[in-house]
């Protein structure tokens, strides 16, 4: 069968559970005694030499004008490095660079849509500003005039672009025929 040990409960010396001194002779005992003195010894004096090294170390930090500033920021600085240096931030950079390059692609189109809209708006407002203004009206009523003067006998009020076109037409005609000296000489 399994043999169980005592756990050790908060508070006792787990050393002493395992060998109570009914398990060792006399002699083991003041070995381990004696050990135990030295091994304490050997950590006072090792805490010591810490706290001296730790002292020389603040001197010489002093000396150099390190302060806990600088040294917070090389840590930091360093932490950074690590970190960058890593396979999984590596990755993680690409993919939100990859994604940063998709959103300002989508951004630009957004914005180009948007552009042109406001742009046809302008035009919009334009166009019929101009259309409502007295010099837009009064040059409607000289092509008016003039059309009817060449064109013909179509009675004023018609749309403007009929007036061009027919303004146009009529330019067209006059200039395809050849003056009437032209067809005389001709053999």
């Amino acid at each position: 069968m399994l043999k169980t040990e005592p756990v050790a409960e908060e508070g006792e010396d787990a050393a002493a559970m395992l060998s109570t001194p009914g398990n060792l002779s006399e002699e083991e005992q003041n070995e381990l005694r004696q050990e135990l003195a030295k091994v304490e010894e050997e950590i006072q004096t090792l805490s010591q030499v810490l706290a001296a090294k730790e002292k020389h170390l603040a001197e010489i930090k002093r000396k150099l004008g390190i302060n806990s500033l600088q040294e917070f920021k090389q840590n930091i600085a360093k932490g950074w490095q690590d970190v960058t240096a890593t396979s999984a931030y590596k990755k993680t950079s690409e993919t939100l660079s990859q994604a940063g390059q998709k959103a300002s692609a989508a951004f630009l189109s957004v914005g180009s849509v948007i552009t042109k809209k406001l742009e046809d708006v302008k035009l919009q407002a334009f166009s019929h500003s101009f259309r409502n203004s007295t010099t837009f009206k009064s040059f409607e009523e000289k092509v008016e005039n003039l059309k009817s003067k060449v064109g013909g006998t179509k009675p004023t009020g018609g749309d403007f672009g009929e007036v061009l076109n027919s303004t146009a037409n009529a330019t067209c005609a006059t200039t395809l025929e050849p003056p009437p000296e032209q067809m005389e000489q001709s053999p």
